[in-house]
């Protein structure tokens, strides 16, 4: 088994941290369901803004208030106003996950969706005569 991308939230931006919530990251549910993502699912954040990296597990927030709210201990590394992505992971074969194909999520300055795709796969490098 082998760990591959799920789904993304790619440069969202943060809209609250608070130290003294018990853990995750509240994330809108408009762009919980976008991105595939489930209530109390592993995600790791990428904080572009700093390079921390950190997991943590996903609580549904408002639909449609573009919130993102970096809770509990991540809130020292992770801030408001901070552009982070979020990803999820799952376990499968190499040949299962030659037919996942991830989603990705794109947001404004208000984590209002703007686009939404499928990440395709890209083909392996081959040579003159097409062999890996």
């Amino acid at each position: 088994m082998r760990h591959f991308l799920l789904g993304k939230i790619h440069r969202a931006v943060v809209t609250r941290a608070d130290v003294d919530y018990v853990g995750s990251i509240t994330i809108d549910p408009l762009l919980i369901e976008a991105a595939g993502f489930l209530e109390n699912e592993k995600v790791d954040i990428y904080d572009v803004t700093n390079g921390a990296r950190i997991s943590t597990y996903v609580i549904p927030g408002t639909p449609g208030s573009g919130e993102i709210g970096i809770n509990g201990a991540a809130a020292h590394l992770v801030t408001k106003g901070d552009l982070v992505i979020i990803a999820n992971y799952g376990w499968m074969t190499a040949e299962e996950a030659e037919t996942v194909h991830p989603k990705v999520v794109f947001v404004d300055d208000r984590n209002r969706i703007t686009e939404r795709r499928i990440q395709e796969r890209t083909p392996l490098c081959t040579d003159a005569f097409g062999t890996v």
